[in-house]
């Protein structure tokens, strides 16, 4: 079993940041999902029982007296939920088998059908916070920042991120209905989905800087970061850039592989404590080979979670300079636990911390240097956090 940070979260978004990859994918998302950690933990399992009397008298009361129709499976997942949210932890949550199916089709990248966007949730509404380039819902013609109404006629006030994304995906080829709200007017969109390209890595050399943006951290970012570095290093840049904007996080593997392209093999990438004890630290791996480049991350409100434990390090061990927006804050870990009827416990196990001891939950990074993205800059295509950012490495 993985331990997994979860995310969620982008500008000026709160909640979960699921990338819709799909239709969206998890993350994210969200409440941020993804980043796992690479060592496997034992799993625990207490000989305490409680007195679970009184849901079986409720059981046999509603079943004695309801008129309609009982779903069992649907109670117990119910009951099993609403044990597990009483714990009053956002990141501690069950997953019944079709939501465990879900969140790890996301995070394997195995989204199926979809429009190719990213959500979060603004105003307890789901919220487009990225639209993938060449993909159906940038060529249906939605954009950034427009609110979610409906999809296939079902309102979307107060749902989740998770929920939407659930909602919008499909199988390929079909349509789903979405209603957005645009300057305030609404807006109905027919969106054909579509098996989604989208890599988690993107690279490019600008005006002899390296630009490398992640937009998750799976299975396979490590190595096509790695990839990316090496076109860097035969391009002879004078620096980098690393864009974590609107990342909700992923696997804890990925953070730390992107960050041992900075870092020295051996040394701590991220730790793990649990009632104040250390129990993991994750070491970087292999040849460092962005080490002593000038470095400049870029941070907003949706970076979180391993976008945050590569942000950390990097600024604890190579001096990289923040430019943007606060971070999300995501300082927990948590653990994917199987249960009876392929159901999932998802739970906080510890909390993690950067190479130099801060652990920034609820907290979030302060930018070394604040810019604001607006809406007005990315409808008129400028991008002036990455701006800032080129003439520090210059």
């Amino acid at each position: 079993m993985e331990n997994k940070i979860t995310l969620s979260p982008a500008l000026l978004f709160v909640g979960a940041t699921i990338l819709v990859v799909i239709g969206f994918v998890l993350g994210t998302r969200n409440d941020t999902w993804q980043a796992m950690a690479a060592k496997i933990f034992g799993i625990e399992k207490s000989s305490e029982v409680i007195n679970l009397d009184s849901v079986q008298d409720t059981y046999q009361y509603l079943k004695a007296n309801y008129d309609g129709k009982l779903d069992t499976q649907k109670l117990i997942d119910g009951a099993n939920q609403g044990l597990v949210a009483a714990a009053g932890d956002k990141h501690t949550m069950y997953l019944n088998a079709s939501d465990a199916n879900e969140l790890q089709k996301d995070l394997d990248g195995d989204i199926g059908g979809g429009i190719g966007a990213e959500i979060g949730v603004r105003n307890d509404t789901p919220t487009i916070i990225r639209v993938l380039p060449g993909n159906p819902a940038e060529k249906a013609g939605l954009q950034k920042s427009d609110v979610l109404v409906s999809v296939n006629g079902e309102k979307t006030k107060d749902w989740t991120a998770e929920k939407a994304a659930l909602a919008i995906r499909g199988e390929e080829g079909t349509t789903v209905k979405i209603v957005v709200l645009r300057d305030k007017k609404e807006l109905t969109f027919d969106v054909k989905r579509a098996i989604v390209n989208n890599p988690s890595v993107q690279s490019r050399v600008a005006n002899g800087i390296g630009i490398l943006t992640i937009t998750r951290f799976d299975g396979q970012t490590g190595a096509l970061a790695r990839k990316a570095a090496e076109s860097f290093v035969t391009a002879k840049v004078k620096g980098i850039i690393l864009d974590l904007r609107g990342d909700g996080g992923g696997y804890i593997d990925g953070a730390v592989g992107v960050a041992s392209l900075w870092i020295k093999d051996g040394e701590v990438v991220v730790s793990q404590r649990k009632n104040g004890q250390t129990i993991d630290e994750s070491k970087a791996e292999g040849k460092p080979l962005l080490a002593g480049m000038k470095t400049v991350v870029l941070i907003d409100e949706g970076s979180a979670s391993a976008s945050e434990i590569v942000a950390g390090a990097l600024k604890d061990r190579a001096g990289a300079t923040f430019v943007g927006q606060k971070s999300f804050g995501k300082g927990s870990v948590q653990q994917l636990i199987s249960l009876p009827d392929n159901a999932q416990l998802k739970v906080t196990i510890s909390r993690w911390y950067t190479p130099g001891g801060t652990n920034i939950d609820a907290k979030g990074f302060k930018p070394d240097v604040d810019v604001k993205l607006t809406k007005e800059d990315i409808n008129s295509g400028k991008d002036p956090q990455l701006e800032a950012a080129e003439k520090i490495v210059k």
